[in-house]
């Protein structure tokens, strides 16, 4: 029913996986040798269409010619309690418990600027979201880090002693959950959420859960909100959502909370007032409510159908034809997160040069040791097949040679 097999032409389109390729020191290297196109895996947006009503709402407000100071719509707050209820069985949820944030990095700042004073410690799980690193690191948090392991059958698990013994240590009453997890891409049982949250609330934690990925759940998974596994969770955390990375809408800005504890809540919304710029843009208003619709349902029950066959087919392929790298099978997410170190180990080639082969020949990459994964790669797969098809063509002939 919807196109997810066209390549789309983003060149000159304000894309920066494409347009900024060999501008962006440390994150983008040079472009491709002679001979290869660009296949962009290193930015966390998809190289699909969005769904026609997103365009066709904004259109239909474009056609009025005015864009003055506003308040947000009904309709605004009535779609997310609807996607709320659809996709995550949330009951209960109210327009006063749902406020706008300019981005979910924004939204955990201000939540962070709550419940602690800067200087202060902050839980996080690693590997970690570069994004949560440059954040806190940039507004004066000092991150603790309580490495994921992963069990007997090669599944991301969270180590709740290391957990206990870092809040001990380091008089820790703020964490940062990922849910899903990014960029291992685990989907957590709720009873490892609560499990968690029992944890947290044994010693006064308040929680900053983001759960901006939590529509990309591929096949056989579900999302539980960090907010439904007690009652402790549920007014004890700031959860962020945004339809941006479900629908590939980031480049017009446009997240939210949902916070139930009306303190908590009034706090947060007066600490994201402060600065003035945490205002909601009308055109991102109408891009959230053409999302949330029926069709923009039916168009994300396609794009996960898509996802789960790309990520099955990466995974299947690189366990195949590159013996020695380590790659988990993500639960959610479109991100892949290969584990190099026995295969460069093997073969005297370190991390730095795996990914000089790839963008050399086209496949553009990030490197894992940004989201703190010492010698890994972390590769997009929300391409159409062909393109992930050839991707892993070009690392089998071109990057993983001894």
């Amino acid at each position: 029913m919807f196109d997810f097999t066209s390549i789309m032409d983003r060149k000159g389109m304000d894309a920066i996986a494409v347009d900024s390729v060999g501008r962006m020191p440390g994150f983008a290297p040079d472009g491709p040798s002679e001979g290869f196109d660009l296949i962009p895996m290193w930015v966390a947006d998809m190289n699909f269409p969005t769904v026609p009503t997103i365009t066709e709402d904004i259109s239909q407000r474009l056609a009025h010619p005015a864009f003055g100071y506003f308040s947000p719509r009904e309709e605004y707050y009535d779609a997310i309690i609807r996607w709320q209820n659809r996709r995550n069985g949330v009951e209960g949820l109210t327009a006063e418990c749902i406020g706008y944030e300019n981005g979910v990095l924004g939204g955990v700042i201000s939540a962070l600027n709550v419940m602690c004073s800067r200087g202060e410690k902050v839980l996080v799980h690693s590997p970690t979201y570069i994004g949560f690193t440059h954040s806190l690191e940039n507004n004066g948090y000092r991150i603790i880090h309580s490495p994921l392991h992963r069990d007997e059958e090669g599944i991301w698990r969270m180590d709740l002693q290391d957990m206990e013994k870092k809040l001990k240590e380091h008089d820790i009453h703020a964490a940062i959950f990922c849910s899903p997890h990014n960029p291992c891409g685990r989907v957590w049982e709720p009873w490892e959420i609560r499990q968690a949250m029992e944890l947290f609330e044994r010693y006064g934690v308040q929680v900053i859960s983001d759960e901006i990925w939590s529509d990309l759940i591929l096949e056989g998974y579900k999302h539980t909100p960090t907010q439904s596994v007690s009652e402790y969770a549920k007014y004890h955390t700031v959860a962020l959502y945004a339809p941006s990375k479900t629908f590939n809408l980031a480049g017009l800005i446009g997240s939210y909370h949902i916070i139930y504890d009306p303190i908590l809540r009034s706090r947060v919304r007066r600490e994201s007032s402060l600065s003035h710029y945490n205002s909601m843009n009308v055109l991102s208003m109408y891009a959230l409510i053409g999302a949330y619709t029926p069709e923009g349902e039916a168009w994300l029950e396609e794009l996960r159908q898509v996802l789960t066959e790309n990520v099955a087919f990466a995974h299947s392929y690189i366990e195949e034809h590159f013996p020695g790298v380590e790659c988990f099978r993500p639960q959610g997410t479109y991100m892949l997160f290969p584990d190099c170190t026995l295969w460069c180990e093997k073969h005297g080639v370190d991390i730095e040069e795996l990914e000089h082969r790839a963008w050399k020949c086209g496949v553009a990459v990030q490197d894992g040791r940004m989201f703190h994964g010492p010698c890994h790669l972390r590769l997009n797969l929300a391409l159409p097949k062909s393109r992930v098809e050839e991707a892993l063509r070009r690392m089998k002939e071109h990057v993983f040679i001894p």
